[in-house]
């Protein structure tokens, strides 16, 4: 998933690596490019497709009703969705059913979910781009509602994805090419699975994504999601504000401010796990792996991800320093305030109350791990890997020693010169033999 608006353009939702018309001109990074930079392979196109585990839209229209008129699932509801480019044409108008041929094949649902009619993607058009025509493309959003009700909110539940690589056929796999899967599940319960071989039907070039992929957790609230489609009749639409006027709460769904006046409000995590197959070599951790090389390509263009006033893209991870409490907090004795317990931080007191992290602990406050990745598949680059090696210790000691021969030699030149000049003083040079005859009178 992208972050930076610079780092998504012609590279989100890519995931083809199949060189075609559209491809050519509309994916930054495609099949058909044939010279290698960046360490990127030949032939190999390259994006950030994302792939959303839930989203939540609130609510109470219900079924059958008002926006979701055609569909069996109405609000509060899940949305699990993979959002792909290119997209498909033809495609269907939203709010209706596809006809045949119009969307994906190899899509089940499960119980209480229905395909998403109501949002089925989005055109990209990118403002600098100087052919419109060939660059500009549809991403599709593969996606299904799940419905929910309202005691969904009230306790934890547990959301789950299965993710399963394409493959090229060979001797693993009995010379049998697998186009992988995604599938979804709530409290263990089958939502959505989507088939790698209905993307490679359509013939886009559309594929289960094998590009290296990071975990985002957040509260955004999109004004293209989860508002109403159309602006309401006599709303303007242009501000948004729950404890406002007419026209800066005539935008909201009904029941959406309500929602998030209720008292209290949160958005608690338990946890969050990651399960890989240790034998199975496509699996791997990291974000520059030997298929899918990204470190050289965002080295040299570090300004498209990030703001004006970051140094780097990535930021040091803080290692204490958030404020802490003199008295422990024993309500929450793992919490914050405690610097996560005392296994893993400790509460100073000068200069300020402030933590700091025990061995093995980091962050603000020492609640998080200091993890690591068991193999780092593509290290910065060293003077060895250019072919450069250093001098030899041996070498090395005998340059020190000289040069500290010569700063000595330097250092004393001026006294000795000094000095020199003291015991021969009155004393010239003879310049030519003229000159010396003048002297003795010859």
């Amino acid at each position: 998933m992208h972050s930076y608006v610079g780092s998504s353009e012609h590279v989100w939702p890519w995931s083809s690596s199949t060189c075609t018309s559209k491809s050519s001109t509309a994916q930054l990074i495609s099949a058909c490019d044939r010279v290698q930079h960046y360490g990127l392979h030949r032939g190999t196109g390259r994006g950030a497709p994302e792939i959303d585990i839930f989203e939540v839209q609130a609510g109470n229209i219900k079924a059958n009703t008002g926006n979701f008129l055609k569909m069996p699932v109405g609000q509060p509801f899940m949305s699990s969705s993979y959002q792909v480019a290119p997209g498909r044409l033809p495609r269907p108008g939203e709010g209706w059913w596809p006809a045949p041929g119009q969307w994906y094949d190899n899509l089940t649902g499960g119980v209480n979910t229905s395909l998403n009619i109501v949002f089925y993607g989005t055109y990209n058009h990118f403002r600098d781009d100087t052919d419109p025509a060939t660059q500009d493309y549809w991403s599709d959003a593969i996606s299904y509602n799940r419905q929910l009700n309202a005691s969904h909110f009230g306790t934890f539940h547990k959301y789950r994805l299965e993710w399963e690589l394409p493959e090229e056929a060979n001797e693993n796999n009995n010379y049998t090419r697998s186009y992988g899967y995604l599938r979804w599940f709530l409290d263990n319960e089958f939502v959505l699975e989507v088939k790698g071989e209905g993307l490679n039907a359509t013939g886009t070039g559309a594929e289960i994504t094998s590009e290296p992929m990071y975990l985002i957790l957040n509260t955004a609230i999109s004004s293209q999601w989860g508002f109403p489609s159309k602006c309401p009749n006599m709303c303007p639409c242009k501000e948004y504000n729950c404890h406002g006027g007419f026209q800066e709460t005539c935008g909201f769904s009904e029941g959406f401010c309500q929602m998030m006046d209720a008292s209290p409000i949160e958005y608690k995590i338990n946890y969050v796990r990651v399960y890989q197959d240790k034998n199975d070599p496509k699996q791997k951790v990291g974000c520059s792996t030997p298929e899918r090389p990204t470190r050289k390509f965002i080295e040299a263009h570090e300004k498209k991800y990030k703001l004006a006033d970051d140094l780097h893209p990535l930021k040091p991870i803080q290692n204490g320093g958030g404020p802490c409490v003199a008295t422990p907090d024993v309500g929450n004795a793992n919490g914050t305030a405690n610097c996560g317990g005392p296994s893993r931080g400790i509460c100073q007191s000068k200069p300020s109350f402030t933590c700091r992290c025990l061995d093995g602990w980091t962050g603000p406050h020492c609640t998080n791990p200091i993890g690591f990745d068991d193999i780092v598949w593509d290290p910065p680059e060293t003077w060895a890997d250019f072919g450069f090696s250093g001098p030899s210790l041996k070498v090395l000691s005998g340059g020190i020693l000289t040069l500290g021969v010569l700063v000595v030699i330097l250092f004393m030149s001026p006294f000795v010169l000094k000095k020199r000049r003291q015991i021969m003083g009155g004393w010239a040079p003879v310049s030519s033999a003229g000159d010396y005859e003048r002297r003795v009178g010859v």
